[in-house]
């Protein structure tokens, strides 16, 4: 499985940007999705995530009512829209695919993901 995320940039407070992620496999639809972050001196951290039905989602309380996932299932695909972005949000962002099948939750830890992508830069200035 491999994942390439996409979409990075720099952006001033209160842009957006959408992140995209694109895997590989043929059985993208059937596990969950997640966005993680880390900034420069700290641990990585859950950012949103995504059923593998896209039934349900999950945020982290700092970008809740920002940040909205989707996912494409017929295209591989996965996408972080974020809105009114931060200096705080400025990180390297990861996309994460679970290691489960059809999980009854949406994962939000770091060991429920098995595959993860190399990252794409997001620079928010003030």
């Amino acid at each position: 499985v491999q994942l390439q995320a996409s979409g990075g940039g720099l952006v001033q407070a209160g842009g957006s940007l959408r992140l995209s992620c694109a895997a590989s496999g043929s059985t993208f639809s059937s596990y969950g999705m997640g966005w993680f972050r880390q900034a420069p001196g700290k641990e990585r951290e859950f950012v949103a995530g995504i059923k593998w039905n896209s039934g349900t989602t999950s945020y982290a309380d700092s970008v809740k009512g920002r940040f909205t996932i989707s996912r494409d299932n017929a295209k591989n695909t996965v996408h972080l829209q974020m809105n009114s972005l931060k200096p705080e949000d400025t990180a390297v962002y990861y996309c994460a695919r679970a290691g489960t099948m059809y999980s009854t939750s949406v994962p939000w830890r770091s060991y429920e993901y098995g595959y993860w992508g190399q990252g794409t830069q997001v620079t928010v200035s003030s």
